[in-house]
């Protein structure tokens, strides 16, 4: 399960009508409409704001699925955007595609391709993650360990951690990845020579980054 953090945009050009992309990270129904009418607004004066959206499933629902061609000829716009955060394996994000239309018709396999297109570039833009199952680990670490351990998490980046607080030791809070963690902590016990107690926390959620190709 994939998301993006934080908003990205992206345009294209295609026979002189411009295709604006904006992505938005959301979690419900009422924050995703939110923001196809903000768009909308912002966007006022273009001939189409086409939209689609996908929101992660809890406990209530299964994952939801919603778009809209919005006066495009049906089915041009919005499932075909909708199948580009699909393939992306994304949920908790939508996305509106503003049109000004250039004067050209493109007909209905260069619009399918116009939106796709455009939702691409907006997706090149956005720093996806990677929503997977996490193990707090907490431990105090002497300050003459501290450098070793700073060099393993750098070189582990599936591994998050908060910010260090820094007193008489370095108090540090993990989050592993649940297939990492037996290894890790072993790591961890090798590396600090057993001179750390560390203690195992609560399992949660945890966004890592993805390393596109």
């Amino acid at each position: 399960m994939r998301k993006i953090k934080d908003e990205a945009t992206g345009q294209i050009v295609e026979k002189k009508s411009r295709f604006i992309a904006t992505l938005r990270p959301v979690e419900t129904k009422e924050e995703a409409e939110a923001f196809i009418e903000e768009m909308k607004k912002k966007y006022w004066d273009a001939k189409h704001n086409c939209s689609a959206y996908i929101l992660p499933a809890d406990e209530e629902r299964a994952e939801y699925v919603h778009s809209s061609d919005d006066g495009e000829p049906s089915g041009t716009a919005g499932k075909p955007m909708l199948s580009v955060l699909q393939g992306k394996e994304l949920t908790g994000v939508a996305c509106v595609v503003t049109r000004y239309f250039g004067g050209v018709l493109l007909g209905t396999g260069g619009l399918v391709r116009a939106y796709q297109d455009a939702v691409s570039e907006a997706l090149a833009e956005a720093a996806l993650y990677e929503q997977v199952a996490v193990r707090a680990l907490y431990g105090n670490v002497d300050y003459t360990l501290w450098g070793k351990l700073q060099n393993y998490l750098a070189a582990n980046p599936a591994i998050g951690s908060d910010e260090p607080v820094y007193g008489e030791k370095v108090s540090i809070a993990l989050r592993i990845p649940e297939e990492l963690f037996n290894k890790v902590q072993k790591d961890l016990v090798e590396m600090t020579q057993g001179k750390v107690s560390w203690e195992v926390g609560e399992n949660s959620f945890s966004l890592i980054p993805v390393a596109e190709k």
